[in-house]
């Protein structure tokens, strides 16, 4: 049995233990204790060395005639990593007063922990897929059972996440016939469902027929990421999920579709092939389109995000618009850029969940995420601030948390290969985020306190731990990025793409050690120079001054509705309702249809229609018999 064989069975062992035990109150730090073996698993398989072979599963069954092959290469492994780290943590973070109090508001505890460990099993299956028909049983599998994980919250959620989740289903659902698709062109094509395969047949097929093969992909893997414009179902789905459930999906569930967009752009098709698809000769070709859907996913929801008061949906944007940069440097093609869009997976999951997990301790202790019923909490949740506070700064992209160096890698590439519009598209969404991060911030731990939470506490140390943890990983993997950019390189040269040249301190010119160094030192001398100063005197929040007035319990003076309601004036028309309206003529026309079909089959005798039908499939059988 290899390595690889032991992981999925300790992840189905994983989902047996929790579909069985998963409501009783040792059952969190049990199934905690399983996810960490899977972690050890992890670290005995890794492929870290370039070129490495792929570990391959004894365990190849057969499906209607076809084998069913799973490997793990580099670039599976770095996602894998990611996915049962996650796993790993929101599990422990459920595990103590969070999981208690979910099942004191009549939450269904064991239903979360089996969705969570399905989801990492599906995950674990899709991630290790060897041809193309186990990717899409592996696809299938990931879809339904993140389905499961955002539909089983509505009582918490006020009846939100079954329309959600059935509005992802649909998304779903037609990024899973986009994949049935692509599988049949291949498989015309080369014959059969393995990858080297269609590697092989790829340069023999017709311009057309290449053409519906990358479009078919892209539209499966896209939908998933939630790019424009496939983007709607994505927020609300993954605000409203159970809070640890919510975290997981918002860290790494989504970020399978980049996993595939990177094979398909590496190994599968390749960069120069999709670059060599002119759709405006010598000007615009079908790279440039992924590059600009990438900056526009970027800043569209970037900035829809500046709009939210709830600070789950808030966060659920800025994870619409991240993917925008995962995929930009994606489709740029060179070290540099598919270097930063791969780190920037890994990156985008050390804050994403800890910010997710800090809003919900807080709901957790105040019962709200409405950022107008918050404020002043630094001085009762201090830890729980500071994660947040890490958090958002590698969010925005600002030194020296992780998130900066992936989007410098990102930036330096765009400036590189000439294209200043996108580097100044993918700047304008990184000026977006500090500004909506600002505001969720500041309504949520600074200004006043409310009265109705003087008494709130911290929350407890089963729900700091984690979050601790996770906010670590921003800042270790922010001063010594080339911890991560290891594993990164690892994952360009399985995809046979160029391999980023790093150092321990970051790449291209960037060394987060020497930036780290100085910021830490200046911090420190303006503490020094505070401390020393031996002026200031600790106050009340209700006894304080600001903008010509007493702050008392009765003066309330921040608030999140239209926080930047002059920057709305201006930039609210550029996108304000358009996506909906396309979604909502979509919805019309398919309730058309289905009322046109209704009828149709209502008025018509059904046992007349199935005779047809038997025909017809007779028909089409011995005409195939015959040819």
């Amino acid at each position: 049995m290899s390595v690889l064989d032991q992981l999925l069975v300790f992840a189905f062992m994983t989902g047996a233990v929790a579909s069985f035990i998963g409501d009783r109150r040792f059952a969190g730090t049990l199934l905690a204790i399983l996810y960490f073996g899977q972690f050890l698993l992890l670290v005995k398989l890794a492929p870290l060395g370039y070129g490495a072979q792929p570990v391959v599963s004894a365990w190849q069954p057969a499906l209607f005639g076809e084998v069913l092959v799973w490997r793990m290469d580099a670039l599976g492994w770095y996602f894998a990593l990611i996915t049962v780290v996650a796993g790993w943590l929101v599990t422990w973070y459920a595990s103590g007063e969070w999981g208690q109090g979910y099942r004191e508001r009549g939450g269904n505890l064991g239903l979360m922990h089996t969705a969570v460990a399905a989801n990492v099993v599906a995950m674990l299956l899709l991630l290790s897929s060897g041809n193309l028909l186990s990717l899409f049983v592996g696809w299938e599998l990931v879809s339904w059972a993140g389905f499961l994980l955002m539909v089983m919250n509505g009582r918490e959620s006020g009846g939100v996440s079954g329309p959600a989740g059935l509005r992802y289903i649909t998304y779903a659902t037609l990024g899973a016939m986009a994949l049935l698709a692509a599988l049949a062109i291949a498989h015309h094509a080369s014959g059969s469902f393995e990858y080297i395969d269609l590697i092989d047949a790829v340069d023999q097929m017709t311009g057309p027929t290449r053409v519906s093969l990358v479009i078919a992909f892209a539209l499966a893997f896209t939908i998933k990421m939630g790019l424009l414009p496939f983007h709607l179902w994505q927020a609300p789905a993954y605000a409203y999920s159970p809070g640890p459930g919510g975290a997981f999906l918002g860290a790494i569930s989504s970020r399978v579709g980049l996993w595939g967009l990177a094979m398909v752009f590496g190994s599968l098709i390749g960069i120069g092939r999709i670059a060599g698809i002119e759709l405006i000769p010598g000007w615009f070709d079908l790279r440039d389109v992924f590059m600009w859907v990438a900056a526009l996913t970027i800043v569209l929801p970037t900035f829809t995000a500046l709009r939210q008061n709830d600070a789950r949906l808030l966060l659920a944007w800025h994870g619409i618009g991240q993917g925008g940069y995962m995929l930009l440097g994606l489709a740029a093609g060179d070290a540099l850029g598919t270097g930063g869009g791969l780190m920037h997976v890994l990156n985008h999951a050390s804050y994403q969940a800890p910010l997710f997990l800090a809003v919900f301790a807080v709901m957790h202790r105040t019962g709200t995420s409405d950022l107008n019923r918050l404020g002043g909490l630094v001085a009762r949740m201090p830890l729980t601030f500071l994660v947040m506070l890490i958090g958002i700064i590698g969010l925005a992209g600002l030194p020296p948390m992780n998130g900066f160096v992936s989007k410098y890698l990102v930036y330096i590439s765009l400036l590189r290969q000439g294209e200043p519009l996108l580097f100044i598209l993918a700047v304008i969404g990184t000026l977006g985020t500090v500004l909506s991060v600002f505001k969720l911030l500041h309504n949520t731990f600074l200004g006043q306190l409310r009265v109705e939470h003087m008494e709130v506490r911290e929350a407890p140390w089963s729900m700091l731990i984690p979050m601790l943890l996770m906010a670590s990983v921003v800042v270790v993997t922010g001063t010594a990025p080339g911890l991560v950019l290891d594993w990164v390189a690892s994952a360009q040269a399985a995809l046979g793409l160029p391999v980023l040249d790093h150092t321990l301190g970051g790449a291209a010119g960037l060394d987060m050690l020497w930036v780290s160094g100085v910021l830490v030192y200046g911090f420190a001398v303006g503490t020094l120079l505070f401390l020393s100063g031996n002026k200031s005197r600790r106050v009340h929040q209700f006894d304080n001054y600001a903008g010509g007035h007493f702050l008392t319990a009765e003066n309330q003076y921040q608030y999140s509705d239209q926080f930047y309601a002059g920057l709305m004036h201006h930039i609210g028309g550029w996108y304000r309702a358009s996506f909906t309206w396309a979604e909502s003529v979509v919805i019309a026309s398919v309730d058309a249809m289905s009322a046109a079909a209704n009828g149709f089959f209502r008025r018509t005798q059904a046992v007349f229609l199935l005779l047809l039908a038997t025909l017809g499939s007779v028909a089409w059988l011995l005409w195939g018999v015959g040819s």
